[in-house]
């Protein structure tokens, strides 16, 4: 078998774009994947179709996505990572729904899964996306507006009544108006400063405090913070917060020591770890017992490489879970590595999406009692609805 069209979709999100990978074979299979662009700051579809190009060009068998994902990188050793890495894994996730057609079995199967058919999740971005892009939740999906702490309480209340039982979110501000923090990645005020000073520390105590209260007790609540601290704001963030019992406080340290000094300075356990590209740059991390929870990104790293730094993180009893910040396909695909590891930990959804995206997909994930129940039919179990997504181009919007 071989690829013989390498093609990309884009379709409305709403306050995003989704973007799908359509891979082509001559026995007449089709592969999807999707990816996200957003953080990348570029367009990662010139890429994509450059090394599906090359694909093509080699007639390189799709049902050794393993041989994909390593023939690929190696065309980019002196550009490595990043978005090179990006549009290299959303072919060989492509290719591995490919596989898994061919086989007439689910990928999770591939891999030695599935180790569990229900996949616990938490609300991701909870209230902080609805702040972030405020005018398109409220004035187009008609949503509740995030102003105060106690729409935060409502919000954990919604939580509870959807079934679900964990929430992570983001520092959000509400005074004067509701405001997201800086992440530390974004040009903007405070990016360079990466520390909480009393007042910031003091609001995010308090949106933890209103969170926790419609969640109630038995409930699990995180916290992103991602690079907005330095090594000294990191300590003083997770020291601060030991009283409110949550499940990990995530956050980014580019130094494995420095982030494994945080770890050990606080009872907090701490997540971290997405931002990362292959075994050879987790390997430190997990040597230096960095973090608790590992956190892979399946559509930067590709299933197969995703796999492979899951192993390795069992070697060290380093649990893993997915970064996932996308829609429908990519919920399946994570869902699937979830099922392919024994060390998993719980999965990241969107629960804030726009309605119409679940169109884009033949079968939308299906949750029941704060659980993801994991597709059966073979590849990640749906396909792209192609004529969904021609129906929302995506709207027009500044870079």
């Amino acid at each position: 078998m071989r690829v013989v069209d390498v093609q990309v979709l884009a379709a409305d999100g709403g306050y995003r774009v989704c973007r799908f990978v359509k891979v082509t074979t001559d026995e007449g299979l089709v592969g999807w994947s999707e990816y996200y662009d957003q953080l990348s700051q570029v367009d990662l579809t010139s890429l994509i179709l450059h090394h599906g190009r090359s694909l093509i060009e080699h007639r390189i068998d799709p049902c050794s996505p393993g041989l994909v994902s390593s023939a690929l990188t190696a065309t980019t050793r002196l550009t490595a990572g990043g978005v090179q890495q990006q549009a290299i894994a959303a072919l060989e996730n492509a290719c591995l729904d490919i596989q898994g057609k061919a086989a007439g079995l689910p990928v999770s199967r591939l891999f030695g899964g599935p180790f569990r058919t229900r996949i616990p999740v938490y609300w991701t971005h909870c209230g902080s996306l609805r702040v972030w892009h405020a005018a398109f939740f409220e004035r187009e999906l008609g949503m509740a507006p995030v102003r105060s702490l106690e729409d935060l309480t409502s919000l954990g209340q919604q939580a509870r009544r959807l079934g679900l039982r964990a929430v992570k979110t983001n520092p959000v501000s509400f005074r004067p108006d509701a405001k997201g923090w800086n992440g530390g990645f974004r040009i903007g005020p405070r990016m360079f400063d990466r520390r909480g000073d009393d007042s910031l520390i003091a609001d995010i105590e308090d949106q933890l405090a209103a969170l926790r209260a419609g969640l109630g007790p038995d409930a699990d609540l995180m916290l992103d913070v991602s690079f907005s601290q330095r090594t000294e704001g990191a300590v003083r963030l997770v020291r601060s917060l030991e009283g409110h019992g949550l499940r990990w406080l995530e956050l980014d340290i580019p130094d494995p020591e420095a982030l494994a000094f945080v770890r050990r300075s606080s009872r907090t356990p701490v997540a971290s770890l997405e931002s990362l590209y292959g075994l050879n740059a987790y390997r430190p991390f997990l040597q230096q017992r960095s973090a608790d929870v590992a956190i892979v990104d399946v559509l930067w790293n590709g299933f197969w490489q995703a796999n492979r730094i899951a192993t390795l993180a069992d070697a060290y009893d380093t649990d893993v879970a997915p970064h996932n910040m996308v829609g429908e396909l990519g919920n399946l695909i994570s869902a699937h590595f979830c099922a392919a590891i024994p060390n998993f930990s719980i999965m990241e959804l969107r629960v804030d999406e726009a309605p119409w995206t679940r169109d884009y997909v033949t079968s939308p994930t299906v949750l029941d009692n704060g659980e993801l129940i994991l597709p059966s039919g073979p590849g990640w179990g749906s396909d792209i609805n192609e004529d969904a997504v021609k129906d929302h181009p995506p709207r027009a919007r500044p870079r």
